[in-house]
């Protein structure tokens, strides 16, 4: 088995003027190694970073990493992806052999990015899609929100009521830079984007960093007396291109259905206690639900309305406030959501504390991709 032994943070802030991106990266380090008791330059064997050079504005941004991680002269592989995909590598150096301790960073400096739509649409296939994408690339999240509100009989209201719940959830986490006390109505009135899309459904950007430190089963039982266990994590990429999609959100169902798999979980309703999901866009939750199977289809807007999903409800999803609450971190996205289930299974999430054994983290690699993984933890 693998465990997390150690966690670290810093953030979460709409603007850190007085940080770069390294500090950030250095103050959450100092942290995760103090959590987990070790020392970076003697216990380390693997480092794992995860960003991507366009989020960077730099080339190779990973050779600017080791210094504030205490990873000079060390093992450092970089993932051009999310920290999900980070930590499904650390899983499988360790799982292989190849290491007994690795540590796992993602951050976001996104109040240095002036040009988010321009990072966005160099994304995109050069010949049929960037060409059209004259606008902000956030059409295609209204295209794809008409699309899944048309397939499930869906009203603005039903999408509209994942951001009053997740911004009044965010009201009990000290690191949530976009908390609110919203009404239904407040998100109704909020103007269009793009239609339907409204602007208080999309996640504003947030800086911030999480490194992670894991083991080994040998290592973490003599390290820590409360790890948490890694039991299963999935990836899935379901097509590179925007136009030969299915708008089902089936990366996260594949792999969602690995990671159970790997967890030994059969039915995720009754075995998985809460869940941390993508909500960059608030339709991608109700998405999301339903491709880990905590909700069928044509349900999950009645079981929103009903409570289901709330903090004391019978699967709580995003307690943290999801990304609505603490904001779009870039690359460093599933690290807020891995932080927060560990922070829960730990007892030390504060006022938002729920009673809680099995948790899960689900990202999705933003626009305009098709891909997302899967992480299933457990004490």
């Amino acid at each position: 088995m693998v465990a997390i032994v150690g966690v670290g943070f810093c953030g979460f802030n709409s603007t850190t003027p007085d940080l770069s991106w390294k500090e950030i990266v250095y103050e959450a380090a100092i942290k995760a190694y103090s959590d987990a008791g070790i020392n970076p330059r003697r216990d380390v064997d693997s480092f794992v970073t995860c960003e991507e050079d366009f989020w960077e504005g730099v080339a190779i941004s990973d050779e600017f990493v080791p210094d504030q991680l205490g990873a000079v002269v060390k093992p450092t592989c970089t993932v051009c992806s999310d920290f999900l995909y980070g930590l499904a590598t650390a899983y499988m150096q360790i799982k292989s052999g190849l290491a007994e301790i690795v540590v796992l960073e993602a951050h976001s400096k996104a109040s240095d990015l002036k040009t988010l739509g321009n990072a966005i649409r160099h994304a995109m296939d050069p010949i049929w899609l960037r060409p059209i994408s004259r606008a902000h690339p956030y059409y295609l999240a209204a295209l794809e929100m008409q699309i899944y509100m048309c397939e499930r009989g869906l009203c603005e209201e039903d999408v509209a009521r994942v951001v009053v719940k997740n911004k009044n959830n965010a009201l009990l986490n000290p690191s949530a830079p976009y908390a609110a006390n919203v009404k239904l109505e407040d998100v109704m009135r909020s103007p269009k984007v793009f239609d339907p899309l409204k602007k208080m459904e999309i996640a504003q950007t947030s800086d911030g960093a999480v490194i992670l430190v894991v083991a080994s089963d040998e290592v973490a039982r003599k390290l820590t007396d409360t790890p948490i266990w890694i039991k299963g994590i999935g990836w899935w990429t379901e097509t590179n291109s925007y136009d030969t999609a299915s708008f089902s959100a089936l990366y996260a169902y594949k792999a969602a259905k690995m990671a159970y798999k790997m967890a030994g979980i059969a039915n995720p309703v009754k075995e998985v206690d809460f869940a941390e999901v993508d909500d960059r866009f608030a339709f991608k939750e109700l998405q999301h639900i339903e491709a880990l199977q905590f909700a069928n289809k044509f349900e999950v807007a009645r079981l929103l309305r009903d409570g289901y999903f709330d903090r004391d409800g019978v699967i709580p999803v995003n307690v943290s406030g999801g990304s609505l609450g603490v904001g779009n971190l870039l690359e460093c996205t599933g690290g807020q959501k891995t932080l927060e289930v560990i922070l829960q299974l730990r007892g030390e999430a504060g006022k938002r504390q729920i009673d809680a054994e099995v948790g899960v983290a689900q990202v999705w690699r933003y626009l305009p991709t098709f891909s997302g993984a899967v992480a299933v933890l457990g004490v």
